[in-house]
């Protein structure tokens, strides 16, 4: 035990509490890098599982898409296993055919039968035309001449001969606008 001369016995119990606060700091320094390191390790473990993680379910995602794949190849494989291409044309030339005929019976039904006579179509369009050109030559002779339109009033100012600064300062902005513009 060192004691040094000229001390108290208070000095030395505060330089022995001194010692010992200083070793139980450093275990306390020393425990604080142990769980440090445990913290990192931990860390890098959990991200490590994570990453595994999101690749099994990647995995999982992926199998599921191909397996789901595979039955919709089977499932139109099953469907086109009963169909012959020519048989789809016979198939759409019928549909067109019972169309058309549809088409017929519709156009026959919707013929007037007895309820009058037939025009001719061509005589219809000359007698509309002859119609119309009748309503515009009497809605231009209905057209009322000059004397009924009024004239407007003369200026009774008169007006500058040349420009106001206003104008001038006008045309000059013009001008640099222009410019302007054209080195764009």
């Amino acid at each position: 035990m060192d004691r040094s001369p000229g001390w108290s016995p208070q000095q030395r119990k505060q330089e022995n509490q001194n010692a010992a606060r200083g070793r139980a700091a450093l275990q306390a320094l020393k425990r604080k890098k142990r769980y440090e390191k445990q913290l990192a390790q931990i860390d890098g473990t959990l991200s490590t599982i994570e990453f595994q993680r999101e690749a099994l379910e990647n995995a999982n995602t992926n199998t599921e898409v191909l397996k789901n794949m595979g039955y919709a190849a089977k499932a139109m494989k099953a469907a086109h296993d009963n169909m012959d291409i020519d048989k789809v044309d016979e198939l759409m030339q019928d549909i067109a055919d019972q169309q058309e005929l549809a088409e017929e019976i519709s156009t026959a039904i919707s013929k007037p039968v007895g309820f009058g006579e037939e025009f001719d179509e061509d005589e219809l369009m000359a007698e509309l035309e002859e119609l119309e050109q009748e309503e515009l030559d009497k809605n231009l002779l209905e057209i009322s001449g000059p004397e009924t339109v009024p004239l407007p009033n003369v200026p009774s100012i008169t007006l500058p001969s040349k420009p106001t600064k206003k104008k001038e300062e006008e045309e000059d902005d013009m001008k640099e606008l222009e410019n302007w513009a054209g080195s764009i």
